[in-house]
């Protein structure tokens, strides 16, 4: 009985800080969302509030609408998130399971050489980048971001799920051996499906940042038919004059997918994170 409490504090608290830090994190979306329905006036004088009828404006969203080729920039960055997101949990996923499940020299020595890539953020190497995408002649196509942005998002993957793996009953992968199944089924059928919070958990700290990075697209993909949401909205930002309706604008509708992916990833986000602190 004593245990089942102590559960189950564990397992409210470590859902009551979730809720707290989401809370504090959405503070500042539903800020440029309401600014986004207000008039630039309003957005000066009354920040905080909400918009009212003598406030409401949408000169913002038509700006947006007018001016430049917005949902060609919601499409580029759709493309280049989601695969990105599905290249880094597919080989992610490929090497933890290699390095949690296999045995051999230089194991350790792998995974730390592959976790060298939190620790060293990858823009020190963007003239090197560059120079690599000029000579493949990727520079201004959505493929030199995607993969970039793969390689950027494999460390962390293979570092959150090389441990989650390593959680899976070896009894039940020799199961499958005895029953004749392939590794790559094994992998498949097996032992991801067991994983899917730490794969949400990965898909969530992945995508943010692909979404809402202006660095590689700005350096990589400049060009008018690749750009992405991020960089598209920077048209609305003057060097003297910046148009903060069509930028809060931009950003609101930028924020949607985000947002609804998040949504879905949410359980599993919830679970992979508390996997620790509700044992």
């Amino acid at each position: 009985m004593a245990q089942a409490r102590s559960h189950f504090g564990r397992s409210i608290a470590a859902h009551a800080v979730l809720l707290t830090y989401t809370v504090i994190a959405l503070f500042p979306v539903f800020v440029i969302v309401i600014n986004s329905f207000k008039s630039r006036k309003a957005i000066f004088s009354e920040p905080l509030a909400v918009p009212t009828p003598a406030t409401f404006d949408l000169i913002g969203y038509a700006t947006v609408l007018k001016q430049g080729d917005f949902f060609q920039y919601f499409q580029n960055s759709m493309i280049v998130t989601v695969a990105s997101l599905f290249f880094v949990l597919l080989f992610g996923a490929m090497a933890a399971f290699a390095l949690s499940e296999y045995r051999f020299r230089g194991n350790l020595m792998m995974g730390l050489y592959l976790a060298l890539g939190i620790m060293i953020p990858i823009r020190l190497g963007t003239v090197a980048i560059l120079q690599m995408m000029v000579a493949s002649g990727l520079v201004n196509t959505l493929a030199a971001l995607i993969l970039v942005y793969t390689a950027q998002g494999l460390p962390l993957a293979v570092f959150i799920l090389s441990e989650f793996m390593k959680q899976v009953s070896d009894d039940l992968k020799n199961a499958g051996r005895i029953d004749g199944l392939s590794e790559y089924r094994i992998f498949f059928t097996l032992v991801l499906p067991l994983v899917r919070p730490a794969m949400a958990t990965v898909a969530v700290f992945t995508m943010i940042p692909i979404w809402n990075d202006l660095w590689f697209p700005l350096i990589l993909a400049p060009a008018e038919s690749v750009k992405t949401i991020t960089l598209g909205s920077q048209v609305f930002i003057g060097q003297f004059v910046t148009n903060w309706n069509a930028v809060l604008a931009a950003l609101s509708l930028a924020i949607l997918p985000v947002l609804v992916m998040y949504l879905i990833f949410s359980r599993q986000l919830i679970r992979g994170i508390t996997a620790g602190a509700v044992k």
